[in-house]
Order: C-alpha cells, then sequence, then structure tokens
C-alpha cells in the first residue's frame, strides 16, 4: 500500500510540474532521493506520458484542425515547422544517447539548473516583454525550440516547457499565449516518442522487471492532474507573468544547495 501511495505521489508530482516551466524531472529526481523510491526510466517516461495524453486532449480541436485543414496555407507552414522542430530534437536526442549522455542521479546539478534557469526566465521574461507583440511561429523559431528541447532533455532541472516557451518568446513570438502553445505541440510527439522508444528497449529486455501496475497507474493520476494543471496554466498566462515560477525555482534551488552535502 506504501509503494502505491509513492506512485500516486509521483503521478501527482508530474502531472503538475511536467508543463509548468519548474521541471518535472528535476522534481522527480528530488522526490525520488528523498523518499518516494527510484523508479525506472520506462516509469518516469510513462508519467510524462501520461501528463502528454492531458494536453493532447486539451489541444485537439487545434490537432485535428492542423491534420484535416492541411491545405490552408497557414496551417500546412505551422504545421511543417511542429514536424521539424521535432525532427530536429529527435535526432539530437538520438545522436547524445548514442554518445553516451545520462541524466544525472544526483541531486546538486538539478539544484543548479533550477537556479540558473530560474534568473534565466526572469531575464528572458523581461527581454520579451520589450519586443513587439508578435504570435507568429519562425523557422527561427521553430529551430531554436527544437534545440532548447534535447537541452532540456539531457540537463534535468532545465524543465522543457520554461526552455520551449522562452526560446520561443525571445526567438520572435513574444506573445506568451502563442509561444506556450507551440511548445506544447511540440511536446506531443516528442514525449509519445520518447515513451515508445523506452517501451522497445523493455520488450526487447524481456519486461519482467517492470511494474506494469505501478505504470498503469502513474499514468492515470499523471494524465488526470495534468489536464487540470495545465487548464489553470493556460488560463492565468493569459493575464500573469510567468514570474512566480522563476522565484520558486531559485528558492527551491536554494535551498537544496544550502542543505544538501557537497555532490549530494
Amino acid at each position: 500500500m506504501s509503494d502505491l501511495i509513492n506512485v500516486i505521489l509521483l503521478g501527482i508530482i508530474e502531472g503538475i510540474t511536467e508543463f509548468l516551466p519548474i521541471s518535472s524531472t528535476g522534481h522527480l529526481l528530488i522526490a525520488e532521493k528523498f523518499g518516494l523510491g527510484e523508479r525506472s526510466e520506462l516509469f518516469n517516461v510513462g508519467i510524462q506520458a501520461g501528463a502528454i495524453l492531458a494536453v493532447t486532449f486539451i489541444y485537439w480541436s487545434r490537432i485535428w484542425q492542423l491534420l484535416t485543414q492541411w491545405r490552408d496555407p497557414a496551417n500546412r507552414d505551422y504545421l511543417a515547422k511542429l514536424t521539424v522542430a521535432f525532427l530536429i530534437t529527435a535526432v539530437l536526442g538520438f545522436i547524445a544517447v548514442k554518445l553516451g549522455f545520462k541524466l544525472p542521479e544526483a541531486v546538486t546539478p538539478v539544484a543548479w539548473a533550477l537556479v540558473i534557469g530560474g534568473v534565466w526566465m526572469l531575464a528572458a521574461e523581461r527581454l520579451a516583454a520589450k519586443q513587439p507583440d508578435r504570435s507568429g511561429v519562425t523557422w527561427r523559431v521553430a529551430i531554436l525550440v527544437g534545440i532548447a528541447q534535447m537541452v532540456a532533455g539531457i540537463f534535468p532541472g532545465t524543465s522543457r516547457s520554461a526552455a520551449t516557451i522562452f526560446t520561443a518568446m525571445l526567438a520572435g513570438t513574444s506573445n506568451r499565449a502563442a509561444a506556450t502553445e507551440f511548445a506544447f505541440l511540440v511536446g506531443i510527439p516528442t514525449m509519445y516518442a520518447a515513451t515508445g522508444y523506452e517501451l522497445l528497449k523493455v520488450f526487447k529486455g524481456g519486461g519482467v522487471h517492470e511494474d506494469w501496475t505501478a505504470f498503469g497507474v502513474g499514468f492515470v493520476v499523471s494524465a488526470i492532474v495534468a489536464f487540470v494543471a495545465v487548464k489553470w496554466l493556460l488560463g492565468y498566462i493569459r493575464s500573469h507573468r510567468f514570474t512566480p515560477f522563476a522565484i520558486y525555482r531559485i528558492a527551491l534551488g536554494v535551498a537544496l544547495l544550502l542543505w544538501l552535502p557537497a555532490g549530494g
């Protein structure tokens, strides 16, 4: 029963943090280190996919429009940019895996990433506020967002949503809602692909060591919580900046650095 509670808590943490710009991977690592137990890479990616399923439902009408009305020049252009951003992430991510890049297991690098990312968010939002309000997505935005996703995937604590949203805002899509939509839509195929890749590795290895009950519970809990979190976030950013999230990141990162022993 205690393990089931831990799984539910991890699903809740993932659902809240996946799309808020505070790093889901970093929070999961912190939670696992501080008592909720270490989980498999497939479990972590799977509950991320649960959160992605939630955003798929939220953006379903937009996705359907892009897929069924692709003859419209504006939709075709937007879909092409989403595809390019995803492919850049996929190719660079594949190269990173082949080169042996692995997520750190210590909390200290996550703490530093939280602090640095928070400071960067404050500066980026200030710079973006000085730009004219632009909702369009350029090819430069698409390319840089694809690169940002890969960087966030390698450095936990960076936050995929923070990296992609603020990259889009600084690269030309200064409107928060438009930047957030593009960042979230790019994340849909990215995380489904990552989950599929991990599933393939498990099946090739026999899958005997995976706790599929925990996987399923975490997936469902994450999806439900993420649906609520994303709905709230999309309403919040219409009239608010991301500043509170940046302050939270800095405060949490500093607290961890002060509390953790060296190299912890």
